[in-house]
């Protein structure tokens, strides 16, 4: 499964991360169908460099000629003058494969949990945390999304 191998390799690369998105709603209990897997990491230097490392030992490539290193240093221009909120990497042998790290949260700042996945454990952003970040987007999907998830507390 998809899920495990990305988990598994972040963990070998030591990188701080949390599953947010629409794996994230469902993870938590409401239906949601999704392809991408999003995720949030640390806004450090090792933990973009170790990223791009652990998603390209399971054969994911950015979709942009960006590296880590600039995206780390251009961050916020990328942001405020590029639009960019996801650094995304896609496997060009799986298409279906794909990543988008959200660089527009730091993980230091969100409370997550484990959440089982088969016999695994996967950091999951916490229920309250993802309601506050789908509500900062206001996309017609995070709305949706905010309404199931409010129905399980």
């Amino acid at each position: 499964m998809f899920l495990i191998r990305l988990a598994n390799a972040l963990k070998e690369f030591s990188v701080r991360y949390a599953l947010v998105g629409g794996y994230a709603v469902s993870l938590h209990g409401a239906v949601r169908g999704t392809l991408d897997v999003d995720i949030i990491i640390s806004l450090t230097e090792k933990d973009y460099i170790n990223a791009e490392r652990a998603l390209g030992s399971i054969g994911l490539q950015p979709r942009l000629p960006v590296t880590a290193m600039e995206l780390f240093k251009f961050r916020e221009e990328y942001i405020k003058n590029r639009n960019l909120v996801g650094w995304s990497f896609v496997n060009s042998n799986n298409p279906i494969e794909v990543v988008d790290i959200i660089i527009t949260h730091d993980l230091t700042e969100i409370k997550t949990i484990d959440m089982a996945v088969g016999s695994e454990k996967i950091k999951v952003i916490a229920l309250p945390e993802l309601i506050k970040m789908k509500a900062s987007s206001n996309r017609p999907q995070d709305i949706e999304d905010i309404k199931a998830l409010r129905k399980l507390k």
